[in-house]
């Protein structure tokens, strides 16, 4: 670390590190796995890739947890959208195993536990669905995403959306979301 890092507090990216960082986004911590490094910024958890560093945003993180050394995440994708409504789906479980922490697990937890605004789980035909309000880093507002059980009828769950969507609250107009 240098000098100029240490006055300011800063963590600094990893040597030899190749991700290119987005303006204003700066290393918060930093762990080493067997493949790389974890670095987490205010935009997202960057994770090592075969082709290179890649971001996780942190409203892509459904689940975050820490136990006996091991980070393990399950991260989501959008799949598509039903009016304002994000659809959302569960792809991977990923795990890594980290030496010396230095506070990044719970850096992570923190940001993604901060990134909830609300959720609730609503039985549907098939199934069910997490409707959650997030924050998106560098987004105004919050976006509403909507996770579906396996088996859930989708058609269902995009009508359903769409209609939560258009009842909540603008984050324009002054109201806190719901």
């Amino acid at each position: 670390m240098g000098l100029v890092d240490r006055l300011l507090g800063r963590t600094p990216a990893p040597p030899g590190w190749a991700a290119t960082l987005a303006a204003g986004e700066e290393p918060l911590a930093v762990a080493e796995v067997s493949a790389g490094h974890l670095v987490a910024t205010r935009l997202g958890l960057w994770v090592p890739e075969q082709d290179g560093p890649l971001r996780l945003g942190w409203h892509l993180i459904s689940r975050a947890g820490w136990d006996g050394g091991v980070l393990e995440l399950t991260v989501s994708q959008e799949t598509g959208t039903s009016g304002s409504a994000v659809l959302l789906a569960d792809v991977e479980v990923r795990r890594y195993a980290i030496v010396e922490p230095a506070g990044l697990p719970a850096l992570v937890n923190e940001r993604v536990t901060a990134s909830v605004r609300s959720a609730h789980h609503r039985e549907l035909p098939g199934g069910g669905a997490w409707f959650v309000q997030r924050s998106v880093p560098g987004h105004d507002g919050v976006v509403l995403q909507v996770r579906v059980d396996e088996g859930t009828d989708l058609d269902v769950v995009t009508d359903v959306a769409a209609t939560v969507a258009a009842a909540l609250p603008r984050p324009d107009a002054g109201e806190s979301p719901v």
